[in-house]
């Protein structure tokens, strides 16, 4: 029966976030855009399984929110950051650089999430990952060394999300 299951919604997680998003995308919460919603909730996830040769592992919830609640702290804190160097400061004094983050993770989603968190983080790009999926390549605004960037990276992000995903 869990195999039946397992092939009919064979990632039950994406499809319910599928439809919250598609409601929030319509901006509407009526029955047609949740059956809709739904709908689609149901069919790209059979379209795509071919795609996902292993099923994703439950997550602990607890250690998500918490991950999240770090993310959008720093992202807090660094707009500020962001904000005083980019008015305050000159592009002469400022010391941009690349940093190479040799990564732990082994998970395709966890570096992906890695990935989109220094994103997303004000001041930090991810620019390119090596071939093997071994490193990250960070550009950073305004930094001290590459290796604080490199230390903060990997004890605040990395070292969370191996925590979640391995």
């Amino acid at each position: 029966m869990a195999r039946v299951a397992r092939s009919f919604l064979p990632h039950p997680y994406l499809s319910v976030l599928l439809v919250v998003v598609w409601c929030v995308l319509a901006n509407s919460f009526t029955l047609g855009t949740v059956v809709f919603g739904t709908i689609l909730a149901l069919l790209i996830p059979l379209g795509t399984a071919a795609y996902w040769p292993d099923a994703p592992r439950a997550v602990n919830p607890i250690k998500v929110t918490a991950y999240v609640m770090v993310v959008l702290w720093d992202i807090l804190v660094a707009n500020m950051v962001v904000a005083w160097v980019v008015l305050m400061r000159s592009n002469r004094s400022m010391r941009s650089m690349w940093v190479t983050i040799p990564l732990d993770l082994r998970t395709p989603e966890a570096i992906t999430i890695l990935a989109g968190t220094i994103t997303l983080t004000p001041g930090t790009i991810s620019a390119d990952m090596s071939d093997e999926g071994h490193c990250l390549l960070v550009h950073a605004l305004d930094e001290e060394s590459p290796e604080a960037v490199r230390d903060a990276i990997k004890s605040r992000y990395e070292r969370r999300l191996k925590e979640i995903f391995e």
